[in-house]
């Protein structure tokens, strides 16, 4: 059976990309924090199954909830980075974004006590226009990244971007690992998590996985966020309707279809997957 890939960015209902313009950076601090309780909740529903995934991890969080960190990584998961603060690739520029992935990878290391060769974009926001940034993650001593979706959507996206594991150049050793995709008509549709598992019946989100695993006979990168599991998270006020139905849409039914997605495949981390498979 083909193993996918688990992964949960761990960031907090405030970080969100959509919020940015309501909640500003310097309000973060006085905001409570849910994202402790709401990893040991995941943390426990992998351990049951006695499955280890990847966790892209913002320093924000991390030197907040060090002895979190730890957690996972004590119960042998994968420590991967997110990134600082939150800040997509493109509000940075190139001296900022080396600085900002060069720190977090050290912070991350110190805490975690293990190797992090990893590196997600927030909102997945390498694309056509800052594919720079691949050049300055591997000098930085990464040996992967996931930060593109080849999708369309109005925050992010690269969707002529290959489906699968690429190397955005051939001179160089950096795995870009794509959350999945799959083709339909011409099109790519989501079919790696996000507000896409909650929007969509469970039953499709499972089928789409199924077409990846067994016609195109590839492992299948899946992503969600620990607010996703906290239906009872404090409620933003002033947001748009769009806003707030991708935001709010089935957080209840987050956990229960969870439970089914781990039962119904195979999980591991993205480093056992793709980097002893490329070695």
């Amino acid at each position: 059976m083909i193993r996918n890939a688990m992964t949960i960015d761990v960031e907090d209902y405030f970080h969100v990309s959509a919020f940015a313009s309501h909640i500003p950076r310097e309000a973060w601090e006085n905001l409570p924090c849910r994202v402790e309780r709401n990893i040991d909740c995941i943390l426990m529903l992998l351990d049951e199954k006695q499955i280890k995934a990847t966790f892209f991890t913002l320093g924000w969080i991390a030197k907040r909830y060090v002895s979190m960190v730890r957690r996972i990584t004590e119960n042998g998961h994968e420590l991967a980075s997110h990134g600082c603060e939150h800040h997509r690739v493109s509000e940075l520029g190139f001296a900022q974004f080396r600085k900002d992935i060069i720190h977090s990878k050290k912070l991350l290391e110190d805490i975690g006590g293990s190797p992090v060769w990893g590196y997600r974009a927030p909102s997945f926001s390498i694309n056509s226009q800052n594919l720079w940034a691949f050049d300055l993650l591997e000098e930085a001593g990464y040996r992967y990244s996931s930060s593109i979706y080849p999708v369309y959507h109005d925050h992010y996206g690269m969707p002529d971007a290959p489906r699968f594991a690429f190397y955005p150049s051939p001179t160089k050793k950096l795995l870009e690992l794509p959350v999945t995709t799959v083709s339909l008509f011409g099109r790519n549709f989501p079919a790696g998590g996000g507000g896409y598992f909650r929007l969509w019946p469970y039953s499709v989100s499972r089928w789409f996985i199924h077409k990846v695993n067994n016609h195109d006979h590839r492992p299948a990168i899946f992503y969600f966020h620990p607010w996703e599991m906290d239906p009872e998270q404090p409620r933003q006020k002033g947001i748009s309707a769009k806003t707030r139905f991708r935001h709010y849409l089935n957080l209840d039914c987050m956990e229960k279809r969870i439970k089914l997605l781990i039962n119904d495949f195979n999980w591991g981390r993205m480093d056992q997957i793709f980097l002893d498979e490329a070695e």
